[in-house]
């Protein structure tokens, strides 16, 4: 005999209200976990990719030998041009808030003023990170600093932060040049506050961002003008991926993302054997 049994999640188990299920009920927790659980991701795996530095030399040689034949080569000029401008502590500075301080203050900030552009970028900063992984573990590139051009290290000298300290190459892969995600991220950040902002000199300040960047990592010899294009092209491409993917998400499984999380909406009568 067949009998109708009405099955509904439990509304709640006893021990089942974890800090974890907690955090995952509340949007603003669960962006944050999302976001440092990337992040973490991300860096063991560049650290776990990092190449040797004969490879990376050679590498940076290529880097400038393009740039030389496309007439582009211009970090020397560059760095010169500011070596005794009080404008370059202002530089070394904005080359160490660039991926500490702006990016994820300006993730918070979207968060609050536009969703939508908020997720747009969120996605797009991970599809890039993603994209990036395999570029560092197969091209591993000396930046400037250290490809034997004569271009000095500015940050360590007019900063506390020391570039070539024991500390920060365990943490940081020194090779992880090609492309530039200083540069890619910092002209996102800048579009997409900029969208999400009315008043047009905030909007053109968000947009001067990215230049901004572009500016520092040169003339701070943290980059070549090649890894600042392919950090460009690479986060064009993440932005991409992350629309591709946001367009092509069926219903059914957020639906099924937002059950496993706490939802709990009632299943579907079910037929058992008696």
């Amino acid at each position: 005999m067949a009998a109708t049994a009405h099955i509904t999640a439990p509304l709640r188990s006893v021990g089942s209200d974890t800090a974890v299920r907690r955090v995952l009920r509340r949007p603003f927790l669960r962006e944050i976990a999302l976001a440092v659980i990337a992040y973490l991701i991300y860096e063991a795996a560049r650290l776990l990719t990092a190449g040797s530095y004969p490879s990376a030399y050679d590498h940076a040689q290529q880097v400038v030998a393009l740039e030389k034949h496309l007439n582009v080569a211009v970090e020397s000029g560059v760095q010169r041009a500011f070596l005794d401008s009080p404008l370059l502590t202002f530089l070394n500075y904005v080359y160490l808030v660039a991926q500490n301080l702006v990016l994820p203050a300006s993730l918070v900030l979207l968060y609050r003023l536009n969703r939508a552009t908020y997720r747009t970028l969120r996605n797009t900063l991970l599809a890039t990170w993603l994209l990036a992984l395999p570029v560092y573990a197969l091209f591993p590139a000396a930046p400037p600093r250290l490809a034997g051009l004569g271009i000095v290290d500015t940050v360590s000298a007019g900063s506390p932060l020391k570039m070539e300290s024991g500390t920060t190459t365990s943490l940081v892969n020194q090779f992880a040049a090609v492309p530039s995600l200083h540069v890619g991220f910092a002209f996102a950040i800048g579009i997409a506050v900029a969208a999400a902002l009315r008043a047009p000199l905030l909007r053109v300040a968000a947009l001067l961002w990215g230049p901004l960047v572009l500016l520092s990592v040169v003339a701070t010899g943290n980059h070549f003008v090649f890894d600042a294009f392919a950090g460009l092209l690479i986060t064009a491409a993440g932005h991409g991926v992350a629309r591709a993917i946001a367009a092509g998400v069926p219903a059914r499984w957020t639906a099924a993302v937002g059950y496993a999380i706490g939802a709990r909406r009632p299943i579907e009568p079910a037929t058992a054997i008696a």
